[in-house]
């Protein structure tokens, strides 16, 4: 506890401009330490979603510092939301990235729940700078999942108007998807992407067994193709570890304290 009082942890906004010059918000969890945990949440999520909050304080307990971000669209992020995204949202991590290391931050792992997930393993194979990757609940194939939010005549209807709302029980428009984002979701390649993660890089998948959203299928696809890659089946939690957040958060830690060990011994 001696510690904790010497060196308080401070949560401080910061703004990050990407390369589109949006401002992204996010909130650093401030330890002091020379490594910092970037944390990327989910689709039409935040920076305050539970998981992001948790991950954070469970980092900085371990006085490990973290920063958890909005994507440009969402929270208090500039930019309109899109579905679709993908790739743009692995640009807005490297803005974040190349912001921290330029403060001489060592960045010692990226996390990403939901479609997080599926933004930090596109990063892993396209900037092969950030050698520890945790995927939770990420999905593994884009084309699924679209039915089930958008109905089964979606593609007719998207190319009959070009775009297609998507409104709450209400009649409400909470998203308008379009017939570009659509087809940048479907043109991402998650299997092509996977392979070319270094094979330095190590990964973490985690998943639900109930995840309702996203199939546990999905993680083991992952387990099949990334080279150097941890599975962790967390049993009878659902997409959002609703009752589960502390054993989410002691998987990777323990996964994220291996890796900073190991980093410690090959440079020693």
């Amino acid at each position: 506890m001696a510690q904790a009082a010497q060196n308080p942890v401070v949560q401080h906004k910061v703004i990050i401009p990407n390369k589109y010059g949006e401002k992204l918000v996010g909130v650093l969890h401030e330890t002091e330490s020379p490594e910092i945990v970037i944390l990327c949440h989910g689709f039409r999520s935040t920076k305050e979603e539970n998981t992001m909050l948790n991950l954070a304080v469970a980092l900085e307990n371990e006085r490990i510092s973290a920063f958890r971000f909005d994507f440009a669209g969402n929270g208090e992020s500039d930019g309109s939301f899109q579905y679709g995204n993908y790739g743009r949202e692995a640009d807005d991590l490297h803005a974040v990235i190349q912001h921290f290391s330029g403060a001489n931050r060592i960045i010692s792992a990226i996390l990403g729940h939901s479609k997080g997930g599926n933004v930090v393993l596109l990063y892993a194979s396209k900037y092969h700078d950030v050698h520890t990757v945790v995927n939770v609940s990420g999905r593994y194939d884009l084309a699924k999942g679209i039915e089930e939010r958008l109905g089964k005549d979606f593609m007719q209807r998207i190319k009959a108007d070009g775009f297609f709302d998507v409104k709450d029980k209400k009649g409400s428009v909470n998203y308008r998807v379009t017939e570009e984002s659509l087809m940048d979701r479907l043109s991402t390649n998650m299997h092509e992407a996977c392979l070319q993660i270094d094979k330095e890089c190590r990964v973490l998948t985690v998943h639900g067994s109930a995840d309702e959203v996203i199939p546990v299928q999905d993680a083991l696809e992952f387990a099949k193709i990334i080279p150097n890659h941890k599975l962790h089946i967390t049993e009878g939690a659902d997409h959002c570890y609703t009752s589960y957040q502390a054993e989410l958060a002691s998987v990777v830690l323990e996964f994220i304290k291996a890796a900073l060990q190991e980093n410690k011994d090959t440079t020693s």
